[in-house]
């Protein structure tokens, strides 16, 4: 392993996240320490969903809003969201 892998794993951490957008309620459930389930009321459009995600997870691990960044599934409700800590 590589040292940049091995700095990486020291450092931050990656979680799953399901995301339903256009919901009633925004909602954040913790299933696994690494598995979220969240509806936000923001539309799937313009990033404006996804942007509430990344803000209820920096909430939830309590870091700065710039230390979150979606990895994959931009596009997709199935999110991998990496956290620097």
């Amino acid at each position: 392993m590589s040292k940049c892998k091995i700095l990486w794993y020291v450092l931050g951490m990656y979680i799953k996240v399901r995301v339903v957008a256009g919901a009633k309620k925004e909602i954040v459930i913790k299933r696994t320490e690494d598995h979220f389930d969240i509806a936000v009321k923001e539309k799937a459009e313009r990033n404006m969903a996804n942007r509430k995600v990344a803000e209820l997870i920096a909430e939830e691990f309590n870091v700065p809003f710039g230390k979150v960044r979606i990895t994959s599934g931009h596009k997709s409700p199935g999110k991998i969201i990496s956290i620097d800590i």
